[in-house]
Formats: C-alpha cells, structure tokens, sequence
C-alpha cells in the first residue's frame, strides 16, 4: 500500500512466492485493480487466470457500466472537490475513492460516505482508506472465483483475502469446495480462518 495507488508494486519475496505456487497448482489472481493494470502488476508470474474490477472483468463487462460509473466520477469529483487528500480512480467498470493522503480521515469518510448516498445503482465494499463502488447487479469476487474453479476444473479452492471486498469470495461455496483464509483481524468475517498478517501465508 503506497500514497499513490497506480505505484503499488508486488514485493519480490511474494513474486517469488507466488510463482512457485503457480508452478505446481491453478494459482488466479482476483483483484479490485483494473484487469490491464493487475496485467501489469503480476507480469511474468505464470498464473493460470487474472480478474480484475473486484471480480466484474473479463465476464461481467456489461456496455452499461461504463457510462453508469462515468456518472458517478462526475458527481463525486464535483461533491468531493472542496476536500484535500481525496483521490478518485476511475477504473471504468468500478471507481476507488480513496481518502489515505485526507489530513483529517474522519471527515473525509463522512463526506465520501455523503457523496456516496446520492449514486443510483452504487453497490459500496470498503477498503483500506478507500471505498470502492461497483454496479450492483455487477459479478463478485466470489462469483469470479467459482467461474475460475469451473474453468479450471478444479474441485476445491483456497482463497485467501485481506480486505472487506474478498468477503463475497469467502462463502461462494461449500465448506468442502473452499477453503477461505482472512489476513488481518476483523470483528465479523465469512472466513473460516484468520492469519494477523501476510507474512503467516
């Protein structure tokens, strides 16, 4: 996590990690990043799938979304404008307000939450210092991963997640299809296991 999103880089130590892992089993990537920049991000690691937009790209791309999220861009760009520290990442299919460089995070969630509650058709996950908005009939996390399960003709899955957008994923099947992994603590989740940090994958 950086101050600037697009300059988020994997470390090497997880690069190394997850393409061994890659080698030997399907190994997807689900992210809520734009699946051309997730294509950037993960570079030579041979997984066998990438899903961007939290799940909505490459199946869910509906010719709709794009003007729907292009109108929200508009509305919170204009009703978020008077705030500093605020970053809005227009992603196409989804957008990220993120608030982590806000002076004042409170009030900058208030006024990000207040802008929010004005968007027809915004489905709002949290993240860390952002909040992504979606379109609420769009594909999942959770939904993206049973189509790689399927495409991949796999009979179970491990998902591990660290943000509030990977719950959707944590119960898309049976306890015996998918074992769910949440990194970080949190008061409620649909995991069947906490790890405290990434550094316990």
């Amino acid at each position: 996590i950086v101050p600037d999103p697009p300059r988020a880089r994997m470390r090497a130590k997880t690069r190394r990690l997850l393409a061994r892992v890659a080698r030997r089993y399907p190994c997807v990537v689900i992210s809520g990043r734009a699946r051309h920049d997730l294509v950037r991000c993960v570079g030579s690691v041979p997984v066998s799938h990438l899903s961007g937009n939290h799940g909505l790209e490459p199946w869910g791309q509906n010719t709709t979304y794009p003007a729907q999220v292009r109108e929200w861009v508009r509305h919170l760009k204009r009703r978020l404008a008077p705030y500093s520290g605020i970053v809005i990442e227009d992603k196409t299919y989804s957008v990220t307000v993120h608030y982590r460089q806000a002076s004042d995070k409170r009030r900058a969630r208030r006024a990000i939450t207040r802008a929010v509650g004005y968007l027809r058709g915004a489905r709002s996950l949290g993240g860390k210092h952002a909040l992504n908005l979606v379109p609420r009939d769009a594909p999942n996390k959770g939904i993206a991963l049973e189509r790689a399960r399927r495409l991949l003709a796999c009979d179970a899955a491990i998902y591990v997640g660290d943000d509030d957008t990977d719950e959707d994923a944590f119960n898309a099947a049976r306890p015996e299809r998918l074992l769910g992994i949440r990194i970080g603590a949190r008061r409620y989740s649909r995991a069947r296991y906490i790890l405290r940090n990434q550094e316990e994958i």
